[in-house]
């Protein structure tokens, strides 16, 4: 029988199971299991070793579906090795469950992919370490409630309790104790042989069997136990452990399970319910007029901190002071404020400016963002909301050291989160077009997709106690989005269905017949989790989305007015967003009075003499106002114009300690005489000056508070015109976000992985000829002298054939290769590398040594 025609040998190992795939298949294994790709792996054996590590074969678990996970679970009380039919009995039970049957192929090949699982259908092996995490022990009791079996139970019984309960069991003794257990283990795996001796058990010894049957399978006795439990323990039924402590076999278990390792099979995915269906223009309304308020609400807060913002704490964030104050600015809960106080963040909108008394303040990045379009500006912050892992919501909860989290603070980052909010999203993509989820279908869904992640507590803050950090994250997604208006009344718009890169909505299914009917959505089960909008998209791909997502929303957004209502009661009434510079100059002129679908504006004294201090004249205001008002300026206003005028600046006040100066001196004897003026400590110099023990900031407030309109004056004598002092950070980069492990490689260095690890594993594995050199034998790096490598080189050249060398480079690694020489000259030899996959030059001094291959190999 030739080579050919000879079957392949069952691997031995993982790493032989790892040779025989083809390049696709390794590829798919590295790019499901990024950490096994840092670094590259010298060969399949090194990629093997890694393979089988606990913390990589905990991360693969991590991300197992709940059906696969309960397959590796299987797999772990199944002898090892196991053939598929076991396998599948122990799944799919004595019933044969049609639906496990049909979806064990799939979990199966998903463990296989991953090498979790490795050999052929009739000797399948669970990888040492996963069995480890998941076989059932006293310490760590499997998920499935089983318990050890027979064998493992009895040994540390005596041969001569095992023979007597051989007797009981009314089977024969044997001569030895591993004959006898064996004997026993097979009478509890024969389901008739089993029935016919659960038939005699008395009824109370059977409940007994029925508490531990699903879990946990450890039960305390008594050192006289019951009757009932005499019977069980006389016949191997139930088995001690240790004083006082028995245990239910496995294979007692199983019999009474019928045959099934899990109470429950999840096979397939929970399905996401349509909670209500709207029509989806109204859908894109709603978002787009949640994006408005989402912009306008950044700019408020930007706004509110536009001189400089609260004070960063010594640890770092922003006190719970600062947020409540936050919170009463922009007219949201707490928890919302620090949504958008993070967001804002998240953007490189805000940053602490590193000054010796930090604070947090706009950076120059806010001024270029005010620059864009609305609906680029909001694409701008979604794009930073889909990629962010800090994470608002644990915000008022506590870290590990009990210590607070605060907003902007440290301890905030969730690798998860980013993962989590794409998925949530792509589920809601999956749905009809205009479809909202119910949320607790789609959590259902997440727990199903991944039930090991992110099982951890969270904070108080979150939405329960008792919810892992995944249900937190995707409870706080669906209220963000509604937020940020990448959804509108709970479906995806289209706008947020653009950016996140997700296929065009599914056909729209029947419409509910009432209010409270729930239609549930198929989804494909074997792409999990499916569709590319679950991952992040590239850069480009990125941009695409983005520049698709403005020119959706673009129109839905309101356009900018260029005019206001001014009403007889001094207000102004803006019926929609307006035009920057008329929004910036009437934000200084009145004072915002409510805000919603129109945003009512008020005049007062203070604010016409706010804009009279940044260099209006009285003039330059009633043409502003005729300009932009769709309405006549009431005689009110104007009245209210022209007196605050006619008062400001009458008064003046300089530097002396401060002083004030007015050339009309009853006004000045009003001041002296009120009672309000006695904490300034005036005093009259001349008839038209009066000097004060305070400085000219506090002079001009008091008087102010008075009911005065006095202007600040400078040592010219001029008068002062006073602008809002913009604060800004130095240059700063939004903060990156934490990686959820190492990054997915792409095509590129996958195949270029592939590539060196299938030659650093000829390398390792050619077969060499016999030699003399123990080192050489052993499979380290030949080692010979310089003449005899100079001259096994040389004949190489001439026959052409291939030899393997030991190398150590500049660095001083030494490795081993499979080389072809080509030229031998000039203490260098020039030779095609097998290993590296190319010609490459090798200086003979750092050649360690060379030996032949064997004849087959050469």
């Amino acid at each position: 029988m030739s080579n050919e025609d000879k079957p392949a040998a069952a691997p031995r190992s993982l790493a032989e199971a790892l040779r025989a795939r083809d390049d696709a298949s390794l590829s798919a294994l590295l790019r499901a299991r990024p950490d096994l790709i840092t670094p590259v792996p010298t060969d399949l054996t090194q990629l093997a070793t890694r393979a089988g590590t606990r913390a990589s074969v905990v991360r693969a678990l991590e991300r197992l579906d709940r059906f696969t996970l309960q397959t590796a679970e299987a797999l772990a009380v199944a002898p090892d090795p196991a053939t598929y039919d076991e396998l599948l009995a122990l799944m799919a039970g004595d019933d044969a469950d049609r639906a496990v049957t049909k979806a064990l192929p799939r979990a199966l090949a998903t463990l296989r992919d991953q090498a979790l699982v490795w050999g052929s259908d009739d000797r399948l092996r669970l990888v040492r370490t996963a069995r480890e995490l998941l076989a059932p022990s006293p310490q760590h009791p499997s998920p499935t409630g089983l318990g050890p079996t027979v064998a493992e139970a009895t040994a540390g019984m005596s041969p001569g309790r095992v023979q007597e309960i051989l007797t009981a069991a009314g089977l024969p003794t044997t001569h030895d104790a591993v004959s006898a257990v064996a004997s026993l283990g097979a009478l509890f795996s024969d389901r008739p042989r089993m029935s016919a001796l659960l038939d005699e058990a008395p009824a109370d010894s059977l409940d007994v069997l029925s508490r531990l049957v699903w879990g946990p399978p450890y039960g305390q006795v008594t050192a006289d136990p019951a009757t009932r439990l005499r019977w069980l323990l006389d016949r191997g039924l139930l088995l001690p452990t240790a004083p006082g402590t028995v245990v239910l076999p496995r294979e007692v278990a199983l019999h009474l399970r019928a045959g099934r390792a899990h109470r429950s099979t999840e096979p397939l995915p929970p399905h996401v319910e349509v909670a209500a269906t709207h029509r989806p223009p109204l859908v894109d309304a709603t978002a787009a007029g949640q994006a408005y308020t989402a912009l306008a609400t950044v700019e408020e807060l930007l706004k509110d901190w536009h001189e400089g913002g609260p004070a960063v704490l010594r640890a770092g964030g922003l006190s719970v002071r600062d947020l409540k104050r936050t919170a009463v600015a922009l007219d949201v809960p707490e928890p919302t404020a620090a949504f958008w106080v993070e967001l804002a963040y998240a953007a490189g909108l805000l940053a602490s400016d590193g000054e010796a008394e930090e604070r947090y303040a706009a950076t120059p990045g806010y001024d270029e963002w005010l620059e864009l379009p609305a609906a680029e500006r909001w694409s701008r912050l979604a794009t930073a909301w889909l990629a962010a892992t800090r994470t608002a919501g644990l915000v008022g909860g506590r870290d590990a050291k009990e210590r607070t989290l605060s907003a902007l603070g440290p301890g905030l980052d969730r690798s998860a989160a980013s993962e989590v909010r794409r998925r949530v999203l792509a589920l809601l993509a999956d749905l009809p077009e205009g479809a909202s989820a119910a949320h607790a279908s789609v959590l259902a869904r997440l727990r199903w997709e991944r039930p090991l992640r992110g099982a951890h507590p969270s904070p108080s803050s979150s939405p329960s106690a008792s919810d892992d950090l995944r249900t937190c994250l995707a409870e706080w997604t669906l209220s963000e989005a509604e937020l940020l208006g990448f959804t509108g009344r709970g479906a995806l718009s289209s706008h947020g269905r653009a950016l996140l890169g997700a296929p065009p909505a599914p056909a729209k299914p029947p419409t509910p017949s009432g209010p409270g009917d729930k239609l549930p959505v198929h989804h494909k089960h074997h792409d999990m989790p499916a569709g590319p909008q679950a991952s992040p998209l590239s850069p480009a791909e990125q941009a695409a989305a983005a520049a698709e997502a403005t020119r959706l929303l673009a129109p839905l957004l309101p356009a900018p007015l260029d005019h206001v209502l001014l009403q007889a009661d001094l207000t102004a009434v803006a019926p929609g967003p307006l035009e920057r510079p008329l929004a910036d100059t009437l934000g200084v002129l009145a004072d915002v009075e409510s805000k919603g679908g129109a945003t009512v504006y008020r005049f007062t004294p203070a604010s016409v003499r706010r804009a009279l201090d940044a260099g209006r004249a009285a003039s330059d205001l009633h043409a502003f106002l005729a300009a932009h008002s769709r309405t006549p300026v009431p005689q009110p206003l104007a009245y209210l114009i022209d007196d605050v005028a006619r008062k400001h600046g009458h008064l003046r006040i300089g530097a002396a300690s401060a002083y004030v100066r007015c050339d009309d001196d009853a006004l000045l004897n009003e001041i002296l005489a009120d009672k309000r003026s006695a904490g300034l400590r005036l005093r009259r110099l001349a008839p038209t000056v009066l000097a004060a023990q305070a400085d000219p900031a506090t002079l001009l407030e008091g008087l102010r508070a008075m009911g005065f309109a006095p202007a600040a004056e400078s040592a010219e004598g001029d008068v002062l015109i006073t602008r809002a002092h913009a604060h800004r950070t130095p240059p700063r980069t939004a903060p990156e976000p934490v990686p959820d492990g190492p990054p997915v490689p792409d095509t590129t260095l996958l195949t270029a992985a592939v590539r060196a690890i299938r030659a650093g594993d000829l390398a390792s594995t050619a077969p060499r000829k016999p030699t003399a050199d123990p080192a050489g034998a052993d499979g380290g790096l030949p080692r010979t002298s310089s003449a005899e490598t100079l001259a096994t080189m040389q004949a190489a050249v001439l026959t052409g054939e291939a030899v393997w060398i030991g190398y150590v480079n500049a660095e001083g690694t030494a490795s081993q290769r499979v080389i072809a020489p080509i030229r031998v000259e000039g203490g260098f030899v020039t030779a095609y590398d097998h290993t590296a996959d190319e010609v490459r030059t090798y200086p003979l001094h750092r050649v360690t040594g060379v030996a032949e291959l064997a004849d087959d190999q050469a």
